[in-house]
């Protein structure tokens, strides 16, 4: 399952693995990302539609997100904030998401949201990514039990438990319960 600390997923790339695919060749080129939530888990296997991909991005200044914003534009994508630079970057001067999809289409799209050192938790996991291969694409997640605990002790709706005891499920063998007791004091620290 692992080669040189790769996470390595046997199967096949699907549309979304592909359109993900697509999005971080471009948002790689211009900062580093972390993706979180739902997408961890149907990556893994787990059998569920989500509309969109969750991808932690640092916030960045105006100056490093024009040429990431106008790459992407360049590329196919289109952003629900707006259609200029100066439309959507006040989205992440404050911190607020923003989502990209394929021209002429709403699903799937890729929601960014910016961090900072403030947001404890969501700092910590992006900056101990853990990277993931499916066939040629690697890319960056959380370290297993930092995913799981956080869909358990905060995002909590049914589908994000599924998606936990999912992962619980498909990595047994690998996860370290030392893992589950660091993380979750830093989650509820960023709680508080």
């Amino acid at each position: 399952m692992f080669e040189e600390n790769v996470l390595v997923i046997d199967r096949t790339l699907t549309e979304l693995d592909l359109f993900v695919k697509s999005f971080l060749e471009i948002i790689h080129k211009h900062v580093d990302y972390l993706i979180v939530s739902g997408f961890v888990s149907i990556s893994t296997g787990r059998t569920r539609g989500t509309e969109d991909v969750d991808v932690l991005i640092p916030k960045m200044d105006k100056e490093q997100f024009i040429p990431l914003f106008n790459e992407l534009l360049e590329n196919n994508f289109w952003c629900f904030q707006g259609d200029t630079v100066s439309e959507v970057y006040p989205y992440i001067a404050e911190l607020e998401n923003v989502r990209f999809a394929r021209k002429e289409e709403l699903f799937p799209n890729m929601e960014c949201i910016p961090v900072t050192p403030e947001k404890k938790a969501q700092f910590f996991e992006f900056s101990h990514p853990q990277h993931i291969r499916i066939h040629d694409f690697t890319f960056k997640i959380p370290p297993l039990e930092f995913e799981i605990l956080y869909k358990e002790l905060v995002l909590k709706s049914e589908k994000d438990l599924l998606d936990a005891l999912h992962l619980r499920t498909v990595f047994s063998e690998i996860l370290k319960q030392e893992n589950f007791k660091k993380f979750k004091k830093i989650i509820e620290d960023g709680l508080k």
